[in-house]
């Protein structure tokens, strides 16, 4: 079995695929200062409390968070007795080529999310990622990564506006009735809900536009399914899109190993 692990800013992801399907999947803080002992752990037990059976033999790992992955290269060798591959531009091959400036660093799971969308949805896509960061991926016609944009991730707008402005409190992301607040809170849960919807909407039309051509678009990652609700633009919705691009990226290296 394979063990594919998604580690982002804010949250990590432990999704277990038996060669055909994810048969469980759990989410984790990610804290670079946890030991590969306490993921064991963790991990054994939630895969106990599931009832799966059989052994992991393979790991492979997307991590935003380089402190986290020494760790999670003790759990692959000490539990699991494997090499984990570990994503990384130029060191695992992606089955796609990569179209960007010459030196720069891109996101693993940006990668993996450009694996799996050109496999379950071909070219000329537009990957919307919610998560620490706002990332807009494009996927070209045959595959290739070809770019984006990064804009601050709701979470990370939520924080800034309570942190820096002493009169606005925390508030939780949610869809407001209406677009016109008539208190603090609706105002800001309208700015930040309308706003984003406004920011997906005009950053993929202006995307397509520079393209010159229609652009599929899908949405990943916690929030996605929330603004999906109020606005035609994601029509299609995969939460697990960044783990997949990781099982395929497995596969692909597995035969040449």
């Amino acid at each position: 079995m394979l063990l594919a692990i998604d580690v982002g800013n804010t949250n990590a992801v432990f999704a277990i695929h038996d060669g055909l399907k994810i048969i469980g999947e759990w989410r984790c803080s990610s804290d670079y200062r946890r030991t590969a002992d306490e993921y064991f752990v963790w991990l054994k037990r939630l895969m106990d409390h599931e009832r799966i059976e059989g052994r992991i033999n393979e790991v492979i790992i997307s991590s935003t968070v380089p402190r986290v992955v020494f760790n999670l290269r003790v759990l692959a060798d000490r539990y699991f007795d494997c090499r984990p591959i570990v994503v990384r531009r130029g060191e695992v091959d992606l089955g796609v080529p990569i179209r960007v400036d010459e030196g720069t660093g891109i996101g693993p799971d940006r990668l993996a999310n450009t694996v799996a969308a050109y496999d379950l949805y071909g070219g000329n896509v537009i990957v919307v990622d919610f998560g620490t960061a706002t990332n807009f991926d494009v996927v070209g016609q045959d595959g290739a990564y070809e770019g984006g944009v990064i804009a601050p991730g709701i979470n990370l707008s939520l924080s800034a506006m309570s942190d820096v402005a002493a009169a606005l409190p925390h508030i939780d992301v949610s869809r407001p009735e209406k677009v016109i607040g008539t208190n603090t809170v609706a105002c800001m849960q309208s700015g930040i809900y309308w706003g984003y919807i406004s920011l997906i909407e005009g950053v993929c039309k202006r995307i397509a536009e520079e393209r010159g051509q229609e652009m599929k678009i899908v949405g990943t990652g916690g929030l996605a399914t929330l603004f999906a609700q109020d606005t035609d633009v994601l029509k299609e919705i995969n939460t697990d899109l960044t783990i997949h691009g990781l099982v395929l990226i497995a596969a692909l290296n597995r035969k040449k190993k």
